[in-house]
């Protein structure tokens, strides 16, 4: 590059970038970076967690639909949901319709046989698609969720902005999301489980550790949570609301399309 002369703007990028864990990579390329993680530990995804968190993200995932109170005719469209874990536990509470939507076609397959294994195919639709260009008509759904997902996007506030277009007027937008830990003793025990024990159990149950390396640096990167909240609101969600969980291991952020 040829420097600029004194007084002279350098010129403007050609690329936005976006985060990548601890890389910055352009926006373009993250989608099939993050894809091919997913990819990868799609298969053991659902074990991983319970590994993980020791099995902690079940609680976090009841505390999501508790918050919710899924009712009969609510119908909700889980962002970033490939596996069901959401959308099922939604269906058992009583919940109309929920529609899951992913974009990685990996974890659709994994989340649609579960169902198909335990004899639900009513009532449940799954589809690939971007959550920052969801394929749903405008006030479609009663509730959005998502969870573990949007920190992985390229673009938070045009997802965001797209969970405003998909809510009806009165609809409900709830995120479970990794944040920040509250103190500082469990940062120190966390970060060190999250760069040593994590990568080695990815490497050991899903023969992946780069994947596990990318997901803890992606946490490190996302929002706080009165930053988060600061974003939604931007969005144009009111009433945002959130709920630290094990010590803001995770957060829970809630908010409502008036």
């Amino acid at each position: 590059m040829v420097p600029a002369m004194p007084g002279q703007r350098q010129p403007e990028p050609t690329h936005r970038l976006a985060d990548f864990g601890y890389r910055r990579v352009p926006e373009d390329e993250k989608v099939s970076l993050v894809r091919a993680v997913f990819d990868s530990v799609a298969p053991k995804y659902d074990l991983m967690n319970d590994l993980m968190s020791l099995g902690i993200h079940r609680l976090w995932k009841a505390a999501l639909i508790d918050w919710l109170n899924p009712r009969p005719g609510m119908r909700l469209l889980d962002v970033g949901g490939g596996t069901g874990d959401i959308a099922l536990r939604f269906l058992a509470r009583g919940g109309g319709q929920a529609v899951v939507c992913d974009i990685n076609r990996e974890m659709v397959a994994v989340g649609r046989d579960r169902a198909i294994d335990q004899g639900l195919l009513e009532n449940i639709a799954w589809t690939c698609g971007d959550g920052e260009a969801l394929p749903l008509a405008d006030a479609s759904v009663d509730a959005y969720s998502t969870a573990f997902c949007i920190r992985n996007v390229t673009r938070v506030d045009a997802a965001l902005a797209e969970a405003r277009r998909v809510l009806k007027p009165g609809g409900r937008f709830l995120c479970l999301e990794f944040s920040h830990v509250t103190g500082p003793v469990l940062e120190r025990i966390y970060d060190a489980y999250s760069f040593r024990v994590l990568p080695a159990l990815g490497e050991i149950v899903a023969g992946d550790r780069q994947s596990y390396r990318y997901l803890a640096e992606s946490i490190r990167r996302f929002p706080a949570q009165d930053a988060f909240a600061a974003m939604i609101a931007d969005a144009g969600l009111d009433q945002v609301r959130w709920r630290d969980l094990s010590g803001g291991i995770a957060a829970l952020h809630s908010a409502w399309r008036l």
